[in-house]
C-alpha cells in the first residue's frame, strides 16, 4: 500500500470512531490530500510533561474529540492500576477543568465521560475557570489527579490537555511516558465505556481557592488604581472577586478583552510578553498605580507600572523580597528555574532562607527542596509566579490570580510610603546589584541547526563573550547539582552574569538566556543603560559564538 494509501486507510478507520460531526466533515474533504492527510496521520501529538497541545483539527496530530477520549482511557488506565492512588485517595477520583477556548467544554465532558466509564469518580468544574482554580482544587478535593483543558497562550487555533497528580502539581517523568503508554494500548473510542454520574461542582470550588488566597500576607494598605485585562480569557470574573473578597478596589477592566472570546480579536497573539498585547492595558492604565494582565487561562501575571512593563525577573525579585518580608521561619524555601534571574539567590542570602534552582517549568520548581522545606515562594521569568505565606503556597502551580492579589498588595504598601514599584526595584539594584536579563531566540526551519549550534558549544565553548570572562562552563546532558539530565548549556561569566543555552521544549527554536549585574555606583539609570548595552553586545556575541 503507497504512503498515501496508508494515510487514507488510518483516515476512514478514524472517520468510523469519530463522535464530532465537525472534524468529520473537515476529513472527508481531505481524503484525495495527499499532503493534509500527511499532516494529520503522519505523525501524532505526544504526550509528555506538559499533557498534550496542539491545533484543533482531525487526526492523531491534531488536538479533536477523539485524541482527548483517548489520553482520557490511558490516565484512566494508570490511576485505576496503582494502588498506592487508591489507598492514599479513598478511592480514585479526578478533577477536570477548562478554559472558554474553542472545545474545551466538550473536551472536558469527554474526559468526563471516559473516566466515569473507567470506573473513576469525577468532578466537573461549574463553568470555564482560570487554571490555578484547578490546580488548586486537586488537593482540595482530595483527588488522585487533575485535568486541565486549556492551550494557555496559543493562537485562537489550539489547545491542549495538562494532568495534575494528587500533589496539586503537574506531573513529571517518568509518569509522563507511563500515561503515553497507556494512551498508545486505547483502542477505538467508540468502544470505550462512558458514563454519565459525574458530579457538576459549585461555586463553592471558587469560594475555597478564593479563601486560600485572602490568607496570603497582603498588609493592610488598601489605597490603589489599577487596570486590567485578562486578555479575552477566563480571569476576569475570579480576579474580580478575589479583589473583592481581599479589599482591594476593582481594577478598571480594558472592555474590549473583558469577556471571554476564544478568536482573541484584539490581539495577534494572546501572550502579555507579545509586542502589542498589552497596548490597551497600557492606555487605559495611564495615571493609574498599577497595569495587570492575566494569560487566557490566568496562570500568569503580567505587570506594568510607571508607564513601563516590568520584565518577568522584575517581578520575581519584587515578590520574592515582600514574601521573605511577610513570612517567617528557617525552613522556607524560595525557587526558581535555572534560566530565571540570579538575583534571588542574592536575596535568599540576604534573609537567611533556602534557595533552589531547576530545570526549567513549573513542574519541576515544585518538587524543589525536601520534605523539611517549606516553598513559600517560586517563580520562572516567563511570567509564571506561585506566592505564599506561612503556609507555604496556596497553589502549587503559577497563580496568575493570587500573583495579582500579592502585587497589588505590595503597590499599595509602596504608595502608603509615598513610593512605586519602580523606586522598589531601585533600591533591589543598590542592595544586590542591577541583574539586567534578556534573551537570543532563533527561530529555524531545520532542526539540525539547532543540534549543530549545542554540538559547537560543547565542543568548542568560548573564553571570553563580550569582554567577559567565561570562567565555567556546565554541561546539564548527564544531569548536575542534583538536576535532572537536560539538552542544556550554561557558561558564567565574570563579574557575575551568565548565559544558558537550550532549544525550546515547544518551538522549533535556539534559546540563550543572558544575565548580566553591574554595581550600581551613581544611579539605578545610568547602571540601567550601561547593563542594556552589555547584554545587546552578549546577544551579539553568542549569536557568533553559535554560528547563527
Amino acid at each position: 500500500m503507497s504512503e498515501h494509501g496508508g494515510d487514507r486507510a488510518r483516515a476512514e478507520a478514524w472517520l468510523g470512531q469519530d463522535p464530532d460531526p465537525e472534524t468529520r466533515a473537515e476529513l472527508r474533504a481531505l481524503l484525495d490530500d495527499p499532503a493534509a492527510l500527511a499532516d494529520r496521520f503522519g505523525a501524532k501529538l505526544e504526550f509528555g510533561t506538559a499533557g498534550l497541545r496542539g491545533e484543533l483539527g482531525a487526526g492523531p496530530n491534531r488536538m479533536n474529540r477523539v485524541t482527548v477520549m483517548r489520553a482520557a482511557a490511558g490516565l484512566a488506565s494508570v490511576l485505576t492500576s496503582r494502588d498506592d492512588l487508591r489507598e492514599s485517595s479513598g478511592g480514585v477520583s479526578v478533577v477536570i477543568g477548562y478554559d472558554a477556548r474553542h472545545k474545551s467544554d466538550v473536551f472536558a465532558e469527554d474526559s468526563a465521560a471516559v473516566l466515569t466509564g473507567a470506573g473513576v469518580t469525577v468532578h466537573l468544574m461549574p463553568r470555564p475557570l482560570p487554571t490555578p482554580v484547578l490546580a488548586y482544587a486537586v488537593r482540595h478535593l482530595g483527588c488522585a489527579a487533575g485535568i486541565m483543558v486549556t492551550a494557555s497562550h496559543n493562537p485562537p487555533r489550539d489547545n491542549g490537555y495538562k494532568v495534575y497528580w494528587e500533589d496539586g502539581a503537574q506531573i513529571i517523568p517518568p509518569l509522563d511516558r507511563e500515561i503515553s503508554t497507556a494512551i498508545d494500548a486505547v483502542g477505538r473510542v467508540d468502544e470505550l465505556p462512558r458514563g454519565t454520574d459525574w458530579r457538576v461542582l459549585d461555586e463553592t470550588v471558587v469560594e475555597a481557592y478564593l479563601r486560600s488566597l485572602a490568607r496570603l500576607p497582603l498588609g493592610t494598605a488598601r489605597d490603589l488604581t489599577a487596570a486590567y485585562t485578562p486578555l479575552h480569557g477566563v480571569g476576569g470574573a475570579v480576579l474580580a472577586q478575589a479583589f473583592a473578597w481581599c479589599g482591594f478596589p476593582e481594577p478598571d477592566v480594558v472592555a474590549e478583552q473583558a469577556a471571554p472570546d476564544p478568536d482573541f480579536p484584539t490581539v495577534a497573539f494572546p501572550n502579555p510578553e507579545e509586542p502589542g498585547a498589552m497596548d490597551l492595558a497600557l492606555a487605559l492604565g495611564k495615571g493609574r498605580d498599577l497595569v495587570i494582565a492575566n494569560d487566557p487561562d490566568a496562570d500568569r501575571c503580567a505587570v506594568a507600572a510607571g508607564g513601563r512593563m516590568l520584565t518577568g525577573d522584575e517581578v520575581g525579585g519584587l515578590l520574592a523580597e515582600y514574601v521573605l518580608r511577610h513570612t517567617d521561619g528557617a525552613d522556607r524555601l524560595v525557587a526558581t528555574t535555572i534560566v530565571s534571574s540570579s538575583l534571588l539567590r542574592a536575596i535568599a542570602a540576604e534573609h537567611g532562607v533556602r534557595h533552589a534552582e531547576t530545570l526549567t517549568g513549573f513542574k519541576w520548581i515544585m518538587k524543589a527542596g525536601t520534605d523539611r522545606d517549606r516553598l513559600v515562594y517560586g517563580y520562572e521569568e516567563a511570567l509564571g509566579y506561585s506566592v505564599g505565606g506561612d503556609d507555604g503556597v496556596p497553589v502549587r502551580d503559577k497563580d496568575g490570580i493570587g500573583t495579582a492579589l500579592m502585587v497589588a498588595a505590595m503597590a499599595a504598601s509602596a504608595k502608603e510610603s509615598g513610593r512605586t514599584l519602580l523606586d522598589l526595584l531601585d533600591d533591589q539594584a543598590r542592595r544586590y546589584g542591577l541583574h539586567a536579563t534578556a534573551q537570543l531566540s532563533v527561530r529555524v526551519e531545520d532542526l539540525s541547526v539547532i543540534a549543530d549550534a549545542m554540538a559547537r558549544l560543547r565542543e568548542s565553548p568560548p573564553g571570553e563573550l563580550a569582554g567577559r570572562t567565561v570562567t565555567e562552563v556546565d554541561d546539564l546532558a548527564e544531569g548536575l547539582d542534583g538536576l535532572p539530565p537536560a539538552d542544556v548549556v550554561r557558561l558564567r561569566l565574570s563579574d557575575g552574569g551568565r548565559v544558558i543555552v537550550r532549544p525550546s521544549g515547544t518551538e522549533p527554536k535556539l534559546k540563550c538566556y543572558l544575565e548580566v549585574v553591574v554595581p550600581v555606583t551613581s544611579s539605578p539609570e545610568e547602571a540601567r543603560t550601561r547593563a542594556a548595552g552589555d547584554l545587546t553586545a552578549l546577544r551579539e556575541a553568542m549569536a557568533d559564538a553559535l554560528g547563527l
